[in-house]
């Protein structure tokens, strides 16, 4: 069973392991020195910030996290997407990675994804839908978006994570049951 726990200052060490792995930082970007790490998921794990950032866990083993973030606090992303599809007031997102490469391939990142979806319901009862857009070369990706039920919704250009990528996205969505 997978369950959470909010990211602490604590968890920097392993989120910047888990940003070196080159499944993911190919997709993610991302610094990975200690004062990167503590600058980027520091504001979110003070609560400084709107987004949260998860731990996931299998039998009490960190193996995955997922940022979650309500649009409306991002007015700014809102207009990004607003320009491949309408973003509905209530919409929630996520963005999401599996760390330990020893565990990817094994169907963790769709169940992983359902549970924070399913989560997502019950911690914002305002939410309308999770909307997910992912770099369309992310084949892996949105491959577990689609097996944790969400639906392909829209295809456009949005600024990718990764300036190696080309611009070009597709958006994912499931609404609240």
């Amino acid at each position: 069973m997978i369950t959470w726990r909010r990211v602490t200052e604590d968890d920097f060490p392993l989120l910047g392991q888990w940003l070196r792995q080159p499944h993911v930082a190919r997709w993610w970007n991302h610094e990975t020195s200690p004062e990167a790490v503590a600058r980027d998921f520091g504001p979110a794990a003070r609560r400084e910030e709107p987004s949260e950032d998860w731990l996931a866990l299998l039998d009490g083993r960190p193996f995955g996290l997922v940022q979650r973030c309500r649009l409306a606090d991002y007015p700014e992303y809102i207009a990004e997407l607003s320009a491949v599809l309408t973003v509905p007031p209530g919409a929630a997102t996520i963005d999401y990675l599996i760390g330990d490469p020893d565990l990817t391939g094994q169907g963790l990142g769709p169940r992983m994804i359902r549970a924070m979806v399913d989560r997502t319901w019950q911690d914002y009862p305002d939410a309308t839908c999770v909307i997910v857009p992912v770099v369309a070369a992310n084949r892996a990706s949105w491959r577990a978006l689609e097996k944790a039920g969400l639906t392909r919704v829209a295809e456009g250009d949005l600024e990718p994570d990764n300036p190696v990528d080309d611009p070009a996205h597709v958006v994912y969505r499931v609404d609240r049951p």
